[in-house]
């Protein structure tokens, strides 16, 4: 399908059709990675949209790690 780029405000703007927004599973709202590969505008939905209070969630006493001992300080910090 050819469409064309619209101006909106200082950014532009590409419309999805509906039928490929329903076949990528997108919507209003949807997170999307927008990126240049090899000179092409590609678009993907972001699958997974991580909050740091869930993930923490998931720590307990069996799958905490000890320290990890970086060697000596190097330049001014404080310990």
């Amino acid at each position: 399908m050819v469409t064309r780029v619209q101006r909106w405000g200082n950014s532009l703007a590409l419309r999805i059709p509906q039928s490929f927004a329903l076949q990528a599973k997108v919507a209003e709202g949807t997170a999307v990675d927008i990126a240049v590969e090899h000179n092409q505008l590609v678009v993907r939905a972001v699958q997974h949209q991580y909050r740091l209070r869930d993930l923490l969630k998931g720590i307990d006493r069996r799958n905490r790690h000890a320290e990890v001992r970086t060697g000596p300080a190097v330049g001014k910090e404080i310990w």
